[in-house]
């Protein structure tokens, strides 16, 4: 446990369903090791990884095997998985991040541009579970509306303070300027 500002925050731990092809990958024993629960289905795209609690999605592709595997096929599977969660993101790894990949990226994003498909280019296995815990930490259901309320504070905050320093800058620029 971490002190978080007074407060001891708790392990967060939740569910999540792989694709069955991914049952012996590095990722699915990541996640293993941190306590979540990892469940596999051949009922989800290849590459998937759903945390249906916090209502994200997740497609795992390198950009190597997209390389070999051809452009439109990948594009296909992709189409297919965003039409089934709504709140999806295509994870591309790649050792190097080189022009090629950076042309490949682009090529997807402005094809689903205005779909709900998100991009997020990765170096490795334990960067690509980081991002995918920390989104679907901050989507949960308690976080979500947890970090909703701390933002309607916020503004509250704001809204109460904005009229006094705007009152105080006003009377100080007529100070300045008493025309």
């Amino acid at each position: 446990m971490t002190e978080n500002g007074g407060q001891k925050e708790s392990k967060w731990i939740t569910t999540v369903i792989m694709s069955t092809a991914m049952q012996n990958h590095e990722i699915s024993t990541i996640l293993q090791r941190q306590q979540h629960r990892v469940r596999y289905s051949d009922s989800v795209e290849i590459g998937s990884v759903i945390f249906s609690l916090s209502g994200v999605a997740f497609v795992l592709a390198d950009i190597q095997d997209l390389l070999r595997t051809g452009e439109q096929q990948f594009l296909d599977r992709v189409q297919k998985f965003i039409n089934i969660h709504r709140n999806s993101f295509l994870v591309l790894s790649a050792a190097l991040h080189g022009p090629e990949e950076w042309n490949i990226m682009f090529r997807i994003q402005r094809r689903f541009l205005g779909s709900n498909l998100r991009i997020i280019p990765v170096h490795s296995n334990v960067e690509t579970v980081k991002f995918m815990l920390t989104i679907a930490k901050i989507t949960s259901k308690p976080r979500a509306d947890d970090i909703r309320y701390k933002m309607a504070m916020a503004k509250v905050h704001i809204t109460e303070k904005s009229p006094k320093s705007l009152h105080k800058s006003e009377i100080w620029i007529e100070s300045i300027n008493p025309n």
